[in-house]
C-alpha cells in the first residue's frame, strides 16, 4: 500500500485567529464576527515555527481573520518567530483596526522593532463592504512614516474604488450597479480566489453545475496533489496543520512527517487513498443527504459532505476547527 505522509514545508503562513471584522464573501477560512475571538498564544506559537523549522520552511506569513485585533498577541507571535528564527515574510490586515496616525504609528513601530518589516494591504472590492477605504489609505500612510514596507493586494482594485466615497463603507451591489452585472464574474479573471470557503456560495451562480454522478466519474483519482501540496500550507491557534488549501480540514501538528492511514484519518486517509469518491462512499455509510442537486466542483461536493459529517458529529478530529462549518 501506498504511504502518504508530509515530509518537507515550504511555504506557508499562521493563522492567528479566525475572529475577523468583516465577513468577506470571498474568504477561503469562513472566518468573521461569529468566530471566536480567540489568538495564538506563546507556546503554540514557538510550536509552530519550530515545527516550521523543523521541516524545512524558513520563512512563514501571518494573517487571519484579522491580526491586528489583538495587538500584544500579534507582538508576541512576531517575538516567536525571530526567538525560532523563523522570517516573516509579512502580516495580512483589512486596516479595520485604524483609529488615528499616532495610535497607529506607535504601533506599527512597536511591531517593527519586534521584526515586522511588510504589510499586505488587503485592498478589495468585498473588504469595502465593512471598512471604509480611508482606513486602507491612512494604514499605508503610517507604514509610510514608520518605514513598513507596504505589499498591495490587489492595488489594481484602486481605481475601482476611487469612484466611491471612501469615507464610508459600501454594498458589493453598489459596485455591481455601477460597474454592471458582469463585475463580479470579471473579478475572478483580476484577482486569484480558491473555489473554497465563503467563496464556494459567492460564485456558484456564475460556474456550471454537475450532478454527483458526473462528478465522482470525472474525479476518481486521488486527492493527494491538494492534500499533500506544502507550497501554501497553513498552521493555525489551535495546532492545526490545514493541508493544501484545503480548508476545514486538518491535522495536529504532530502528524507531520508520520503515515496518514485511513485507520488513524479516516477522512483524510481516504480522501489521499480514494478521492471525492470514496469521501462520497464513506458519506453515504453514514446517512449523506446531498443539499443540492448539482455541484460545481468536487471541492463543492467535498464541503458539503464535511458539513455533513460535523453536523453528526462525525471524523470531527480531521474537520477542524468546527466553527467553520457553522457560519
Amino acid at each position: 500500500m501506498k504511504q502518504y505522509k508530509i515530509n518537507t514545508l515550504i511555504s506557508g503562513g499562521l493563522i492567528t485567529n479566525y475572529h475577523c471584522t468583516s465577513k468577506c464573501r470571498h474568504c477561503l477560512y469562513n472566518c468573521g464576527p461569529g468566530r471566536p475571538a480567540d489568538y495564538m498564544d506563546k507556546k503554540t506559537s514557538l510550536l509552530c515555527f519550530e515545527k516550521i523549522r523543523e521541516f524545512g520552511a524558513a520563512s512563514v506569513h501571518i494573517g487571519g481573520g484579522e491580526p491586528f485585533l489583538n495587538p500584544a498577541g500579534l507582538e508576541s507571535v512576531i517575538e516567536c518567530a525571530v526567538q525560532t528564527g523563523v522570517r516573516i515574510e509579512y502580516v495580512e490586515t483589512n486596516s479595520s483596526w485604524y483609529k488615528d496616525e499616532q495610535s497607529a504609528c506607535r504601533l506599527l513601530e512597536r511591531l517593527k522593532s519586534n521584526g515586522l518589516n511588510t504589510l499586505l494591504i488587503s485592498i478589495s472590492p468585498f473588504h469595502l463592504e465593512s471598512i471604509p477605504f480611508s482606513k486602507v489609505e491612512n494604514v499605508m500612510a503610517a507604514c509610510s512614516k514608520t518605514g513598513i514596507r507596504i505589499f498591495p493586494w490587489m492595488d489594481t482594485f484602486f481605481s475601482d474604488i476611487e469612484n466611491f466615497d471612501k469615507s464610508r463603507c459600501h454594498r458589493f451591489e453598489e459596485l455591481m450597479e455601477h460597474f454592471g452585472p458582469s463585475y463580479l464574474a470579471g473579478i475572478q479573471r483580476r484577482y486569484w480566489i480558491h473555489p473554497g470557503g465563503r467563496a464556494l456560495d459567492t460564485f456558484r451562480p456564475m460556474h456550471d453545475k454537475k450532478s454527483i454522478e458526473t462528478i465522482l466519474n470525472e474525479n476518481k483519482n486521488s486527492c493527494s496533489g491538494h492534500l499533500l501540496d506544502t507550497s501554501h500550507f497553513h498552521i493555525d491557534l489551535y495546532g492545526n496543520y490545514i493541508p493544501g488549501l484545503c480548508s476545514g480540514i486538518s491535522l495536529k501538528m504532530n502528524a507531520l512527517g508520520n503515515s496518514l492511514t485511513t485507520d488513524k484519518y479516516p477522512v483524510i486517509g481516504t480522501l489521499l487513498e480514494k478521492g471525492i469518491t470514496g469521501l462520497h462512499e464513506t458519506a453515504v455509510d453514514a446517512g449523506f443527504k446531498p443539499s443540492r442537486e448539482s455541484y460545481i466542483s468536487k471541492c463543492d461536493l467535498c464541503t458539503d459532505i464535511r458539513t455533513h459529517l460535523v453536523k453528526n458529529k462525525l471524523y470531527l478530529n480531521e474537520l477542524q476547527p468546527t466553527g467553520f462549518y457553522s457560519v
